[in-house]
C-alpha cells in the first residue's frame, strides 16, 4: 500500500475542514512547498492534494502552488477539486502534475469524463466521496442519485484504474477510518482503491495496509501528530 500524505490547500494555506465542512477551517501551514517537502524527507514518494477552492468554485487559484510542489520535489503529486474541463486537466498535467482526480465532473458529466480517460488514461482517478451511502458532488454539499457500490460499478465498467474513496463522515474527524466499506470495495471490485477520511492511528494503517488498498491518504492525523509519517510508510514497508 502506497501512503498519501494530503495537504488541503486554501488561498494558498494548508488548512482542513472538519467532515467537510468549510466553516470548520483549521489553516497549519502557509508555505506549502515547505509542507511538501517536509514529506518528501519523512520519506514519503506521493502527495495528494486538494484545491478546495477549486471544488467549491471550478477554478483552479491554487495551481501555482501545485506546480511548485510538482517543480521542487521528487513526489508522484495527484491533485482534486474542481476540474471541470479538459483544459484545466491539461493545464495541471503541464505544470507536472502526474494525476489528476475529477469528483463531481465524474457523476455529472460522463461524456467528460470517457474523453478525459481516452485522453489521459491511467493519469485520471475519479474520487468518490460518500455521504450516507450514496456519491456526494459540489464539495460536499449535494447528495448525487447513485449510492457508491452502483458508481464503482460503473467507473470499473468505463475503465476507470484509480478511485479514491472518501467517508465524509469520517474526514477530519479523527475518529477511525470506515475499514468495513474498504473491505467490501476491495473485494467486490478490480479497482486501485485509495482510503481517505478518518485514519487517524497507526491502527488504522495496519488495518488498511491488510486489506490490500493501492493506497491511503494521511492528513489530519499528521498534521496534530496523532500519526507519525516516518511510522505510517514504516508500517507499509
Amino acid at each position: 500500500m502506497n501512503i498519501f500524505p494530503a495537504i488541503d490547500l486554501y488561498e494558498k494555506k494548508v488548512v482542513r475542514l472538519y467532515k467537510g465542512d468549510y466553516s470548520k477551517m483549521t489553516v497549519y501551514s502557509e508555505d506549502p512547498l515547505a509542507v511538501a517537502k517536509d514529506f518528501e524527507k519523512a520519506g514519503a514518494k506521493y502527495i495528494h492534494v486538494v484545491d478546495l477552492e477549486g471544488a467549491k468554485f471550478g477554478t483552479t487559484p491554487n495551481l501555482e502552488i501545485v506546480e511548485q510542489i510538482a517543480k521542487n520535489t521528487d513526489l508522484f503529486v495527484e491533485i482534486g477539486g474542481g476540474i471541470r474541463s479538459i483544459e484545466t486537466i491539461k493545464r495541471y498535467i503541464d505544470a507536472g502534475v502526474d494525476r489528476v482526480i475529477l469528483g463531481t465532473a465524474a457523476v455529472v458529466d460522463q461524456t467528460f469524463l470517457l474523453e478525459a480517460l481516452k485522453l489521459y488514461g491511467d493519469k485520471i482517478a475519479v474520487g468518490i466521496d460518500v455521504k450516507d451511502g450514496y456519491v456526494a458532488i459540489k464539495g460536499w454539499e449535494e447528495k448525487s442519485n447513485y449510492d457508491c457500490f452502483e458508481f464503482c460499478n460503473l467507473m470499473q465498467s468505463y475503465g476507470v484504474k484509480y478511485i479514491i474513496c472518501t467517508d465524509i463522515s469520517k474526514d477530519g474527524a479523527m475518529q477511525g477510518t470506515n475499514r468495513l466499506l474498504y473491505k467490501q470495495l476491495s473485494e467486490r471490485y478490480d479497482l486501485e482503491i485509495t482510503a481517505s477520511g478518518g485514519v487517524s492511528s497507526i491502527e488504522d494503517v495496519i488495518a488498511l495496509d491488510a486489506l490490500n488498498l493501492y493506497g491511503a491518504i494521511i492528513g489530519k492525523a499528521y498534521y496534530t501528530g496523532a500519526v507519525r509519517l516516518e511510522d505510517a510508510l514504516e508500517v507499509v514497508r
